[in-house]
């Protein structure tokens, strides 16, 4: 999935990914669930298992940039920009293997045998790497919080996931997603499948981070409920507290709906880089205290 090109604005290609395993792998799954895509839901695709009291909301766009004039380059989201940075895509002429450059006043344009298509986008170049220890590569954020979300479903009974679309740069999908649930589903309460930062706080390797605020403050009742629930799991858990960074969570928390929510995720080095770091431990321990939450919240 890391090497999947769907930076924000054009998910297109990971979402035809995901319903094509979701096709594939449902059938394993315990329970079936009900399948939302296509017309009135653009890029984006929701499941829905039995009776849920619960949403999980797991972005599946990327960071990148769009070619603009002169091999200048526009970020999408907010990527790191380092001089010499792979740049990969495609434009009308077929396939681009690039790289960045950034100068002293730190504009940024791309190092080429020839001018790209304008609104061409580029990605980071993938380059997995694993060890014992951990995986590493470009967008982990969020390609990880997919995959657990994708985990959780195999054996999920009641709850929503939903593979919402634009979070990298603005956001705006989950202002329509949370209204259909709500209104169908009645359901209001929510947690964030995303990635989050390592800090001197939050180290790798002490389990999944639960986040106490980030530059919204959540329900304290909801997440002191999650943190209780964490705790009798035994699963191994961190605590943050940020003062900026966003999620999906800021739609949910200026929606007309009562949501709650909380942004619960492993943390990763070399944030928004060709190198996001996360240890397998805190990996496994996101998909373990999800599966809790989904079946106690």
């Amino acid at each position: 999935m890391c090497a999947i090109h769907a930076p924000s604005g054009n998910e297109a290609p990971m979402t035809k990914f995901l319903l094509n395993y979701i096709d594939k792998n449902k059938k394993k799954w315990k329970h079936k669930p009900k399948v939302y895509s296509g017309d009135g839901f653009q890029d984006c695709i929701v499941l829905v298992f039995g009776k849920p009291r619960t949403t999980v909301f797991a972005h599946i766009d990327s960071i990148g940039f769009t070619v603009r004039y002169g091999k200048e380059l526009v970020k999408i989201g907010g990527p790191r920009t380092v001089d010499g940075f792979e740049l990969v895509g495609n434009d009308e002429k077929g396939k681009i293997d690039c790289t960045l450059a950034v100068d002293k006043e730190g504009m940024i344009s791309y190092k080429y045998k020839r001018e790209l298509t304008r609104g061409t986008e580029l990605t980071f170049k993938p380059n997995w790497r694993e060890t014992k220890e951990y995986v590493q590569c470009c967008y982990m954020d969020n390609r990880l919080g997919v995959w657990s979300a994708l985990k959780v479903a195999e054996t999920l009974k009641d709850g929503v996931l939903v593979f919402s679309c634009w979070e990298e740069h603005g956001g705006g999908s989950v202002s329509y997603l949370q209204k259909f649930i709500y209104d169908k589903y009645k359901v209001k309460q929510a947690i964030i499948s995303d990635i989050t930062w390592v800090t001197p706080g939050v180290p790798h390797g002490k389990g999944v981070v639960i986040s106490l605020r980030d530059s919204l403050v959540p329900r304290k009742s909801y997440v002191d409920k999650i943190i209780a629930i964490a705790k009798k799991s035994k699963v191994p858990f961190q605590l943050e507290v940020e003062g900026s960074g966003g999620s999906d969570a800021k739609e949910l928390q200026m929606a007309e709906a009562p949501w709650d929510w909380c942004f619960i995720g492993a943390p990763e080095d070399h944030v928004h880089t060709p190198n996001e770091k996360v240890f397998k431990s805190d990996i496994d321990a996101m998909i373990k205290l999800y599966k809790v939450l989904m079946e106690k919240l």
